[in-house]
């Protein structure tokens, strides 16, 4: 799953009207560069395919900027991506962390439900590499490899839990309640012509 695909489809989906230069302001405010790798020249690939695939529509404006909406079909594709994002333990941290910075997305019973999932499946991961560290014998050094897995799946689910802790409590405003960044075109949009 591309990352970038995901932010510039929340993006616009926040504004629920947005140009290139908004969305690649918006982004790299958030460093998504070092974080998930977008640069200019990836964000305007992912517009022009996200328009190509059908989940953006693109409108010229006078004098020469392009302005781009979410389709239902980028929506659907935006709900996916959001889910998988936090549900599915990805060996890529700009997967979670794209969907993290688009949270506020769902409802907080939905989050909750896809961090159990989340939860689960880093769990598993852990008593998973915790039996092969045990079973493991030639070569011994490949026992660390595991080792590495089982600390990295437990300090995901330590910090998932944190934040299942951290929603159940009220954190963050999400889609539904008040002041929540949630809802497409609910973003105010900065005046940056």
């Amino acid at each position: 799953m591309s990352a970038t695909r995901l932010l510039v489809l929340g993006v616009v989906r926040g504004y629920g009207r947005a140009h290139g230069y908004l969305i690649g302001n918006d982004l790299m405010s958030w460093r998504a560069g070092e974080w998930a790798n977008v640069k200019w020249g990836s964000l305007y690939h992912a517009l022009k395919q996200l328009t190509k695939d059908g989940c953006l529509v693109d409108e010229t404006v006078p004098p020469s900027r392009t302005d781009y909406t979410l389709t239902a079909k980028g929506e659907q594709e935006f709900q996916r991506l959001l889910r998988d994002a936090l549900r599915r333990p990805e060996t890529r941290p700009d997967t979670l962390a794209a969907g993290l910075a688009l949270l506020p997305s769902l409802t907080r019973q939905e989050a909750v439900a896809l961090l159990r999932e989340r939860l689960a499946a880093l769990e598993e991961r852990a008593a998973q590499a915790r039996a092969e560290v045990r079973g493991w014998t030639e070569p011994p050094h490949v026992r660390e490899l595991f080792g590495l897995w089982e600390h990295t799946a437990d300090s995901g689910a330590a910090w998932t839990r944190g934040l299942l802790e951290r929603l159940a409590a009220g954190a963050y405003p999400m889609a539904g309640e008040r002041d929540s960044p949630g809802r497409p075109g609910s973003w105010a949009t900065l005046k940056l012509e």
